[in-house]
């Protein structure tokens, strides 16, 4: 299998994911804005979400861009991380059905912490193809933004047990920290 082939299937999962979660939109029943106040909590975790899906989607595109070439294991690392994805509109619609409530928020972490682990796997095992020489390897350094990630949604977990709207920050602030442009990919592939 080519890289592009590779991107291009990934890129039809997540299409199809955010494409599941706004069908968890539902319309009002009534013709009022009144009516849509039961669906802001349901509207923010898509929000939080579709955020989540195009932060991977980037950086799944960069990853790839990099990559000169692919095997096996790293089809699988692929498939591992969008399994995980493709949980994301499940623990949406939870988490947003049930007004952001502390399990729901909970098991919403652990998609997050698993599809980063996933991520993680992926990238290595891109790194290990292409060798420590490799733009990627050259772009992501220590990788302190990943590491950091999956620690903070541990403590994103273990917290929604005890204050769950506390973990819903956490949550965001993670999504703010990779909606902050990272040039370190795009730097390396324009000198290359």
């Amino acid at each position: 299998m080519t890289k592009g082939r590779l991107e291009a299937f990934s890129d039809g999962v997540l299409a199809i994911i955010i494409t599941i979660m706004v069908l968890e939109l539902k319309v009002p029943h009534t013709a009022d804005l009144s009516g849509l106040r039961p669906l802001i909590p349901v509207f923010l975790s898509y929000v939080l979400s579709f955020i989540y899906i195009g932060i991977y989607w980037n950086n799944h595109h960069h990853l790839l861009h990099t990559a000169g070439k692919i095997n096996g294991k790293i089809l699988w690392a692929n498939l591992h991380l969008l399994f995980w994805l493709s949980l994301v509109p499940f623990v949406t619609s939870w988490i947003g059905e049930n007004h952001f409530a502390s399990i729901p928020m909970l098991f919403y972490g652990v998609v997050l912490l698993m599809a980063g682990f996933a991520y993680s796997i992926l990238q290595n095992l891109i790194i290990a193809h292409n060798g420590r020489d490799s733009l990627l390897s050259k772009a992501v350094g220590y990788d302190l933004k990943g590491k950091l990630s999956i620690g903070l949604y541990l403590s994103a977990i273990i917290i929604a047990l005890y204050v769950e709207w506390f973990s819903g920050l956490i949550y965001i602030g993670v999504a703010i920290m990779w909606l902050i442009p990272d040039t370190r990919i795009e730097r390396l592939v324009d000198k290359d």
